[in-house]
Parts: C-alpha cells; structure tokens; sequence
C-alpha cells in the first residue's frame, strides 16, 4: 500500500486513536447520562451479537504480511499491534468514557496516577512549569512536588478556589493548570469556568482531575477544561475491584499554540489529535502504563451503574453530613452539599444540585479519631473513595503522611480529621454503625 499524504493520512491517524468509533456511536451524546452510562460508545459485536465488550486476552496481533504490519506501524492504516498501545477491550471502554465526558478522544492507563504523570509528560519537560490547586490529592501532590522536579518540571502551587492565584502564577514556562473538581480531602470546589477564563486568555491549557464527582454530577469539558482525567479505580469502577485510569481529550485546545511546543510534529501530523498521537505513539508507548483487557472489561461494566450508584452516594451522603453536623460529639463536619459550606454556591451551580460522596468529619484530636475508626463495624478502613462500601480514613498518618505540616494545611487535613467516602449501604445502617463508634469515643 503506497504511502498517504494529506487528508488520507490524517483519516488514518484519527482511526487509530479512536478506533473506527462510529458516528451513529458518537451521536449518543444527545442521549440522557444515565442511558449514555449504559449504551454510550459501544455496539453489539457484528460476529456473536455480544452485548458486552469481550476481553481479548491477547499481547499481540497477527497480519497476514509483512506490509500489512509495516503500514499499521507507519500510521498508513489502523491496526492493533500490541496490548501496551491499544486493545480493543480498551477501545471499548476508551469509547465510552470520550462519549460521557463530551470529548474527542480518549487514553487509558494503567492507574489515576498513571493518567496524570503521562499526561503531564506528554505536555511539559524540563525547564517547564505547572500550576497546581494545593488542595488535591496526596498522592498527585508528591508527583507534583518530589517526584516531577526531579525530570526538570516544577509546580507552583496556589490556592485552588482563587483564580487570580493562577493568573499571578502563570509565566512563559507555564505548560498546564491542573485542578480537581473537589479537593481530596480538603472538599473545596474550585469554579471551573473562571479558571478556564484565565487559562484561555494566557493560551495554557486545564487539565481537570474529574475523579471525585464523576459525569454524573458534572462534566468539566463544558465549561472549558481542555484534559479530563479520572482515577477508574473509585466510582468509574465502582466495586473497588480493579486498578486504571483515563485521560479524556475535550478537542478544544490549539495545538499549534506556542505553549504545545513539545507536540507540534504531532500537530502537523495529526492536526486536532496531536496530543492523543503524542501521547500513545510515544509516552504511553514509551513509559508502558498499560491498562490489562481485563480491568478494561471490569470498568466498562461498572460505569454501567454509576448513575444509580452516585445518585445513592449523594443522597446518603447529603444525609449523614446533615445528621452528623448536628452531633455535639463531632466538632466539625464538613461536606459541599452543606449551605454552611464556604464554597457551596459553586458547588449547587456547578454540580446541579448533587454534591457527591465524600465529607470529613474533626473528632477534637488524634486519638478520639483513631478510636471511631477502630469502633467501625461495617464501614472499612482502608486508602480508596468511590466504592459501594462506606470507607474511611485518617489522612494525616496515611495518604497524606509525606507531605509536611504546611502542604497538610493546605490540603485541609489536620490531626483529628477523619475522611468518609460514603457508600450505597441503607442509610440507617450506616448511621447505626457511626452513632455506635462515636459513642466509643
């Protein structure tokens, strides 16, 4: 097959990050999330009728000669080559998640932290900058501030719900802003539209951590945010049974800006797709953080039911929050569906009404925290959010334990705080459970 030029050879660098997603698939945008959670981005399979994407259990792809393989590998024609690249049981759930977050094209990875770390190194090398909220995750927080530096990128954190602190940040190294749709545990919301303004008059891009409120509550693509990421492993997954993540490419980012230096080959390439062909052609290739088929397979099955499943998360979640904050024992409790909340404005706005699964709750002091959680009898304590099963943790000697005194308080976590990822269990159960424990104290 001779080589393409042009258009041509841009339709086949399109079927390749994509995958042949079909436009009557794409179409399913305009139906309502919770039939998109169950139908979007997939098709029965043409051989079997298979209702389910099947799992191909399979490192490798075989073609019938020597040049068929040669143009899948130059880019002249879509193929599967091997499972680290692409597969299609990852297709399958790639297709899906584009569908859900409005965006252009998708890349699994092999965990949330995967997700951030190539796409942050897609984007950005050394003698470059990032932005950061200072209120996220203490997982992300140490690749921001250890482990990145060490490659040559550094990050200026800010105060995440103050646009102007990114504004005042941003210099001619700035690659990125990234924030988390609500802080982790800090619970603050930060207003993705106006972050976005500022990032669009700079020419930076958003890249938005979507991990805690899910499309379901709320779809950061349509408020400007250029890169949406997820942890899979919490509620996409939802039954704490398999480890990935994504990234979600919301097609609105000029490639050609000078800030996208580091992909601009792609970008003459690719065009539009120049950061999905940098990132699998080349980081994701390169880096290996591959999703297995079959944690692919478990998380196209789980975000199946994400939307009965968050909407019992914010129900039972709105009520403990309610109920606790009234308890002497607690002295604080802390949740955005709470009108106590500072930033509970931006979070009925932006969320429309449904404020997710996580409050944390101040017990007074290190030790009364540690005997709630000891006196638990269903809720388990262990390092995840986002499962049917009420969770819980104590963030100071655990996922946040690295960090020093500062960076804890401006994560929002204090000696005595304990983080409840509320589960889908009967609320009377869980309450039962937690009045039990404080009981204890």
């Amino acid at each position: 097959m001779p080589a393409l030029e042009g258009k041509e050879r841009h339709s086949a660098i399109r079927d390749l990050i994509i995958a042949g997603l079909s436009e009557e698939i794409m179409s399913d945008k305009e139906l309502h999330i919770e039939t998109q959670f169950i139908h979007g981005g997939y098709e029965p399979e043409k051989t079997t009728g298979a209702t389910q994407a099947p799992i191909f259990a399979s490192t490798a792809f075989a073609y019938e000669s020597a040049e068929s393989i040669e143009n899948v590998f130059a880019g002249r024609e879509f193929g599967y080559v091997y499972s680290r690249l692409s597969n299609p049981t990852l297709t399958a759930f790639e297709a899906r998640m584009t569908q859900l977050e409005n965006g252009l094209a998708s890349l699994v990875c092999a965990s949330g932290m995967a997700a951030i770390s190539t796409t942050v190194m897609t984007l950005a090398g050394a003698g470059d900058e990032i932005i950061s909220g200072a209120s996220i995750f203490g997982g992300t927080y140490s690749l921001f501030d250890r482990t990145l530096p060490r490659y040559g990128i550094t990050t200026k954190f800010v105060e995440a719900t103050d646009p102007e602190a990114y504004r005042q940040a941003i210099t001619d190294k700035t690659r990125l802003i990234f924030v988390e749709t609500i802080g982790n545990p800090r619970l603050d919301v930060p207003a993705i539209a106006d972050i976005a303004k500022v990032a669009r008059e700079h020419g930076v891009l958003l890249v938005v951590d979507n991990t805690t409120s899910t499309p379901y509550l709320f779809r950061p693509a349509t408020l400007g945010a250029d890169i949406v990421v997820h942890s899979t492993s919490k509620f996409i997954n939802g039954s704490a049974n398999a480890i990935g993540g994504i990234i979600v490419d919301a097609g609105s980012y000029d490639w050609s800006h000078a800030r996208a230096e580091r992909i601009h080959d792609y970008q003459k390439r690719a065009g539009k797709f120049a950061f999905m062909a940098a990132m699998r052609s080349q980081i994701h290739r390169d880096l290996g953080a591959c999703l297995s088929p079959f944690n692919a397979f478990l998380m196209t099955t789980g975000v199946e039911t994400l939307g009965v499943r968050m909407q019992q998360h914010c129900e039972n979640a709105q009520a403990m929050a309610e109920w606790l904050s009234a308890d002497s024992r607690v002295e604080e409790t802390r949740y955005i569906g709470l009108e106590s909340h500072p930033d509970y404005g931006v979070a009925t706005r932006q969320f429309g009404g449904r404020y997710g699964a996580l409050l944390t709750l101040r017990l007074g002091t290190r030790e009364r925290s540690f005997t709630f959680l000891n006196g638990l009898k269903r809720a388990q304590i262990l390092a995840n959010l986002g499962d049917v099963k009420t969770l819980v943790i104590h963030p100071a000697s655990t996922i946040c334990r690295e960090a020093t005194k500062e960076q804890q308080i401006q994560m929002g976590v204090t000696p005595d705080l304990v983080r409840v990822s509320v589960g889908i269990e009967h609320i009377d159960d869980i309450k039962a459970d937690f009045d039990d424990s404080l009981n204890k104290m």
